[in-house]
C-alpha cells in the first residue's frame, strides 16, 4: 500500500519521538519495587481515597466542567482567585494547551538542556522548532536561555525543580530571566515537585505569575499528592492568558474522581506533611549512602536522585539497570534525556531504598 492511498500525518508528526515511560514490571515471581515514575510511597492521603470512592454511585453523570470544586480548594490552599486558574488532564495536557495557543508553525519554543521531555513533544507538534540551551551543572542557564530569545521565540519552557536532573534555580534567578525576556514571551515555569523544595531562596513561581502578564506556573496532584493514577494538574496564570486556554480546551477534561479526590488531597495537609517528612529523611539516606559506595550523586531538591555511572563495559548504567531489575527494583533509563550514564531513582520506602543500596553495592562488587 502506497502512502497516497491512505490518510498520512501532516509533515514533521513521524518525525516526533514518542514519549516512553519508565518501566513497570519485575520478572516473574520477583517482588516488584517500582522506582521509576517519582510516585510517592506514602500512597494518597485517605480523604482522598474516600472522596474518589464516594463518586462510585455516580459514574453515569459528567462531571463539573469547569472543575470549580478543585479549583475553590487550589485557591483556598493558596490564596489566591479561583478565575485565575484552569484545570487539566495532568499538568501535561496544560503544557500542551499553552503551547497550542501561543505558539505555531516556524516558532520557536525554548528549554533547557535537561529538561521534560514532554515540552520538546508540544513545540513539534505545532510544527514549531525546539531550541535546546545547554546546562551548567546540570542546572538551567538564565544567561544562556536569554540568549537563545530570538524574533521567533514564543514559549521558554522551564521546569523548577528540573527533572530527571533534580536541580532547582533561586527565585532571584527566575525573576532575571523574567526581567530579561521579550515581553510578547511565555514564560512558563513547570513546579511539579515544588512541594518537596525545602531551600530558602526557592519560590515555585505564584509571585511572579500575580505580578507579570507573561507568566504561567503549572503545578500537578500525580507526586507528592499520590493521585498520578487520576491525572489532575493545574495552571495559574494572567486572567487573559486563562481565558485563551478555555477557549481550546477540550469539554469536561478533567473527570469527577480527580475533581472530588484532588479537593479532598489539597485539604489534608497533614498528609502533605508526612510524605515531605519521609521524603526529606530517606533522601538524604539515600544519597549519602550511594555516595559511599563511590557512585556520583546530583544533588536532588526533588523526591528522587541521578546517579551516575561510569563507562567501564560490565558497570555501566544499562548494566546496573539490568542488575536492579532482575531483583525486582525498577529505576528510570533516562538516556532519553541525553544522560545514557545515569539512572534516576525514585525515593520509595524504607526497605525499598535499602534494597537499592543494597543491590549497587553487590553490583559494583562483581
Amino acid at each position: 500500500m502506497t502512502t497516497a492511498s491512505r490518510p498520512t500525518p501532516r509533515p514533521g508528526v513521524l518525525d516526533i519521538e514518542a514519549y516512553v515511560p519508565g518501566k513497570s514490571a519485575a520478572p516473574a515471581g520477583v517482588k516488584l519495587h517500582k522506582l521509576s515514575s517519582n510516585e510517592t510511597p506514602l500512597g494518597p492521603s485517605p480523604k482522598a481515597i474516600a472522596a474518589f470512592e464516594g463518586l462510585a454511585a455516580k459514574l453515569e453523570l459528567y462531571p463539573d466542567g469547569t472543575s470549580t470544586k478543585l479549583k475553590q480548594a487550589i485557591a483556598g490552599r493558596y490564596g489566591f482567585d479561583p478565575a485565575r486558574i484552569i484545570c487539566g488532564n495532568g499538568s501535561d495536557e496544560l503544557l500542551e494547551l499553552v503551547t497550542k495557543a501561543y505558539l505555531g508553525a516556524g516558532d520557536e519554543g525554548i528549554y533547557s538542556q535537561y529538561g521534560f521531555l514532554v515540552y520538546r513533544i508540544a513545540i513539534l507538534a505545532m510544527g514549531g522548532k525546539p531550541v535546546v540551551v545547554p546546562e551548567k551543572n546540570y542546572t538551567a542557564d538564565v544567561d544562556g536561555i536569554l540568549a537563545a530569545v530570538t524574533p521567533k521565540t514564543k514559549i521558554v519552557f522551564l521546569a523548577n525543580p528540573n527533572n530527571p536532573t533534580g536541580t532547582y534555580l533561586p527565585f532571584d534567578e527566575v525573576k532575571r530571566l523574567q526581567a530579561g525576556l521579550p515581553p510578547h514571551v511565555l514564560l512558563v515555569l513547570d513546579a511539579a515537585y515544588a512541594e518537596y523544595v525545602r531551600r530558602n531562596d526557592y519560590a515555585s513561581g505564584i509571585e511572579l505569575v500575580a505580578e507579570s502578564e507573561n507568566v504561567v506556573m503549572t503545578r500537578t496532584f500525580s507526586k507528592i499528592y499520590g493521585l498520578a493514577n487520576l491525572r489532575i494538574g493545574w495552571m495559574y496564570a494572567p486572567a487573559h492568558i486563562i481565558d485563551a486556554l478555555e477557549r481550546i480546551r477540550g469539554p469536561f477534561n478533567v473527570n469527577g474522581a480527580a475533581i472530588e479526590a484532588g479537593a479532598a488531597a489539597v485539604a489534608d495537609e497533614a498528609h502533605v506533611a508526612a510524605a515531605l517528612e519521609h521524603n526529606e529523611k530517606w533522601l538524604a539516606w539515600t544519597t549519602a549512602e550511594l555516595e559511599k559506595l563511590g557512585l556520583t550523586v546530583t544533588p536532588s531538591v526533588g523526591n528522587f536522585v541521578l546517579i551516575h555511572f561510569n563507562k567501564t563495559p560490565g558497570k555501566t548504567a544499562k548494566d546496573a539497570d539490568a542488575f536492579l531489575t532482575q531483583r525486582g527494583l525498577i529505576l528510570r533509563a533516562v538516556g532519553g534525556y541525553g544522560l545514557p550514564d545515569a539512572l534516576r531513582m525514585t525515593i520509595g520506602t524504607e526497605e525499598a531504598n535499602r534494597l537499592v543500596v543494597a543491590a549497587l553495592a553487590d553490583f559494583l562488587k562483581a
